[in-house]
């Protein structure tokens, strides 16, 4: 059958041609349309719940919002790990679904059954889906700067917030433009509790009194002089002149109370949760652009650029866009390094067939089929959703060599039979007929085998797509694109290549013996192939010496789920001690910035302490994230490289409290999707008491310390929080006719500070807040004293009704499918990951840290995990123990 089709393409050569033709049209067209980034999507399907809780501490927003959230999702069909995060006022919940579960249908479904829990949730606790992206989405950052010192960090975030947001929003592809850093501006209003108390007003009156002063509504239409006219009465408050005119009340003489009689009202910045510095000179005010699942992401950085670029004249004077961490520099470069890569290897075999055939248009027949084989694979690629990265372009240079095996050997056959021919007929050439019945002779003879052997090399594959989860999905492009470059080979080599055969084999074709290379290797080859035949026993035996010798290396050659890859860019990931200050976390990461910035290699240090506005983001105030950008590297010192210069910032950035760990920004991203864990190597420990987590995890900080390896290993603290309880005296409190939500409302409020509303300006939106002095509670006898005002407008103190002492709580909760996690954090670096998780392991079991411990030493699929028995349990979660290793 093979040899009819060879045949039949000769025969019928002008519509091979045409076909080809529009395939290569076709293929240029997918190549050109096919998205690129620098390494494959490795992260899970994921839907991020994030609520907002305001002022509420991580104890309540796990009990209150978290655990019925993660509770209810580990129902959600196709739902295989779901991760909680409870902090100070926000919870994260993470539901990551089983491999080829579709993005959408996995939202639709969570918002089915959110829906289901939404009434179990506080009525302040406002939940909300994360954006449809993945954790690798984080592809452009950018910094808001004024070097001539004209804006505040408020006007800054402001113009980020209302301006750039929302024009970077309406590019294609951008799921979400994140936040991050300077002062949200704030309109506070600071009661005066003696003046309340003496016009008997409760700070609830002053609230319900904001909420009715700032509305607007709408009267219907009037129809005057055969026109409509529509009626509106505005009434937001814009000025603080317009705050301190609130009545509140109205005396017995008609004297009417306003707010700004009862209280000092001012502008301030929101409480913050995440701080941004650049360059150790100060902080600043960025964004995040993140992008949508499966998108092209170079495409959109480039849009994002050219943006970023046309807003700049609309900026205030002196405001710059810095760009903090660009992907599209690492995609460019990888697929230009792959690309020249690729035409390299063109011009060797174009090389090497000339030199062996010694006629060039013999060698242009292979050269041709390369690229139609190459383009044919990206129309597949196109179709499939296949991304051209380092993984799929990688699969396509891996089989050039076995892509160009099958024209060589027709060339060569082909060339033996027109040498025959020509002995066989001295002093002509073959024309015409004879000339295609040689050549078609001569492919035939060898077509068959040659496609059935490209075949079998194209099948070889097959294992790699049984892989699953992350393995799957690092090298699934690579076999599928040399899947399809080996079937296009295939193909051609027995459509087009016969027929490119028949047009350019012509001329004089030189004799195998002429070329004096082919004379040379024949002799040195030929008598080596006599031996090994005349020894077949011997040759045997020495084959399987070799083989028996490779044992040894093996076993020591250690393992990675994938070579440490150079990204260009660098993450400073440390974590403090809990319940840091965001006045010290400000101070901490402007060192560290000011102490990376020395190394000469360093361009740009971005530093982030807590969270991004994004859900994508569960960071804690104490987390840092500093990106890292390097001159190019012939700026560099002579001799340095990338490991040495880990080595050095490692050795520079040396600040009590702050454990190192230096990772690239995907591959860090990626672990922590799949793990949770911003390590390369993270212990988790599960169980229902928060002290025997932490106690654990602290022994199995100091074991692990010890193996080789292991540069750094922290365990999270998670009773390092410290907390003032508020014990409502029942009894007293019903004395002065206030029930639990009276008092509660005063903690909230007064204390905490409440935002109430917020201003309409524009474009622009403003939070209110209410609260008390400072002064008056700023301890935990102030707080005792601060002035309430009961329902009959006693004069009350909140001693009077709630005892207030000092007490050690969780500065935040994390939770693994509804089970309390504690998590230890390890830095591995010179030597490879395998054996040093494997040394942990046994380092674990040998030091018994714990009865629990030893339990937990069962492997299974994700890890070494404790069954659910005697309330915990603990496994390694890391690129190897995930199945990544």
């Amino acid at each position: 059958m093979i040899a009819k089709l060879i045949r039949w393409s000769i025969s019928n050569r002008f519509l091979v041609l045409l076909a080809t033709v529009m395939l290569t049209a076709w293929g240029i067209y997918a190549a050109l349309r096919t998205p690129l980034d620098a390494l494959p999507d490795l992260s899970d399907v994921q839907v991020i719940i994030r609520t907002s809780y305001p002022g509420q501490a991580p104890q309540i927003v796990e009990n209150q919002v978290t655990y019925p959230l993660t509770t209810t999702m580990l129902s959600v069909p196709g739902a295989k790990t779901v991760r909680g995060f409870s902090f100070f006022g926000d919870s994260f919940v993470y539901v990551l679904f089983e491999d080829g579960t579709d993005l959408y249908w996995a939202r639709s479904r969570v918002l089915e059954y959110l829906n289901q829990v939404q009434s179990r949730l506080p009525p302040s606790a406002k939940t909300a889906l994360g954006p449809d992206a993945t954790g690798v989405g984080w592809i452009y950052s950018y910094a808001l700067v004024d070097k001539s010192g004209k804006h505040d960090l408020a006007q800054l975030r402001s113009l980020q917030d209302w301006f750039l947001k929302y024009e970077l929003k309406t590019l294609p592809n951008v799921a979400e433009v994140a936040s991050i850093g300077g002062m949200v501006k704030q309109y506070q209003i600071v009661l005066n509790p003696d003046r309340l108390r003496a016009y008997g007003l409760s700070h609830q009156m002053v609230i319900d009194a904001i909420g009715r002063a700032n509305q607007e509504t709408g009267g219907s239409v009037l129809e005057l002089g055969e026109a409509e006219y529509m009626v509106r009465a505005s009434g937001y408050l814009q000025t603080l002149d317009d705050f301190r005119k609130i009545p509140l009340m109205a005396e017995a003489s008609g004297v009417s109370v306003r707010l700004g009689d009862v209280a000092t009202v001012q502008t301030g910045p929101e409480m913050r949760r995440g701080i941004a510095e650049l360059d150790g000179a100060g902080e600043v005010a960025g964004g995040v652009v993140v992008l949508r699942s499966g998108k092209n992401a170079l495409e959109t950085i480039h849009a994002v650029r050219a943006k970023l670029e046309a807003l700049k004249p609309s900026l205030p004077e002196g405001v710059e866009i810095v760009p903090t961490y660009d992907r599209g520099d690492l995609i460019e470069r990888a697929v230009d390094n792959l690309s020249h890569k690729l035409l390299e290897e063109f011009i060797v075999v174009a090389l090497v067939c000339f030199i062996f055939l010694f006629h060039l248009r013999s060698s242009l027949v292979a050269i041709i089929s390369l690229p139609l084989g190459v383009l044919m694979a990206f129309i597949v690629m196109h179709y499939q959703g296949v991304n051209a990265n380092i993984m799929s372009l990688g699969g396509i240079a891996i089989a050039i060599g076995a892509m160009v095996d099958a024209a060589v050997v027709m060339i060569e056959n082909a060339h033996k039979h027109l040498e025959k021919w020509k002995h066989a007929h001295p002093g002509e050439e073959p024309r015409g007929e004879a000339h295609w019945q040689i050549i078609g002779d001569a492919a035939a003879e060898v077509g068959p085998a040659l496609f059935f052997s490209l075949l079998i090399i194209t099948l070889s594959f097959i294992p790699v797509f049984t892989l699953e989860a992350q393995e799957g999905r690092m090298f699934a492009p690579l076999a599928f694109t040399k899947t399809y470059a080996m079937a296009a080979a295939a193909a051609l080599a027995v459509t087009l290549i016969p027929v490119l055969m028949g047009y350019l084999i012509r001329g004089k074709i030189p004799d195998e013996h002429t070329n004096p290379l082919n004379r040379f290797l024949i002799a040195l080859y030929r008598p080596l192939l006599d031996g090994v035949l005349a020894w077949p026993k011997t040759t045997l035996a020495g084959a399987l010496v070799l083989l028996l010798l490779s044992l040894w290396p093996l076993q020591h050659i250690g393992g990675e789920f994938m070579p440490p890859m150079d990204e260009g860019d660098l993450l400073y990931m440390p974590t403090a001690l809990p319940m840091l200050s965001a006045g010290k976390a400000s101070e901490l990461l402007q060192q560290t910035d000011r102490l990376i910035k020395s190394v000469p290699e360093v361009a740009r240090v971005f530093g982030k302490a807590g969270r991004a506005e994004t859900a994508t983001d569960p960071a804690p105030i104490e987390m840092f994230e500093t990106t890292i950008q390097f001159k190019p590297k012939s700026e560099w010192r002579p001799g340095m490289t990338t490991g040495k210069l880990i080595e050095e910032l490692d050795r520079v950035v040396k600040v009590p409290g702050l454990a190192n760990i230096w990772v690239p920004p995907i591959r860090n991203r990626i672990d922590m999707l799949a793990t949770g864990i911003k390590s390369p190597v993270g212990i988790k420990v599960g169980g229902a008491s928060l002290a025997e987590i932490e106690r654990l995890t602290t022994q199995i900080e100091r074991v692990v310390k010890e193996v080789p390896g292991v540069s750094s290993a922290l365990a999270e603290r998670l009773t390092g929080g410290r907390y003032i309880d508020v014990n409502i005296d029942r009894d007293a409190a019903a004395r002065f006719g206030m029930n639990i939500a009276d008092v509660q409302s005063v903690v909230s409020a007064a204390i905490g500070g409440e935002n109430v509303g917020e201003t309409i300006e524009g474009l622009a939106r403003y939070p209110i807040n209410v609260r008390y002095p400072r002064e008056l509670r700023d301890s935990v006898q102030k707080l005792r004293e601060l002035p309430i005002v009961g329902p009959r407008a006693q004069r009350l103190s909140l001693g009077d009704v709630a005892q207030i002492r000092i007490s050690d709580g969780p500065p935040m909760l994390k939770s693994e499918n509804a089970r309390l996690s504690g998590w230890v954090y390890v830095d591995i670096r010179g030597r490879d990951l395998a054996r040093t998780v494997h040394d942990m392991q046994k380092a674990v079991v040998r030091f018994h840290v714990s009865p629990l411990m030893l339990r937990a030493q069962a492997p299974v699929a994700q890890g070494f995990r404790a069954p659910p028995s005697h309330g915990g349990g603990c496994w390694f979660e890391s690129s190897l123990a995930n199945g990544r290793g």
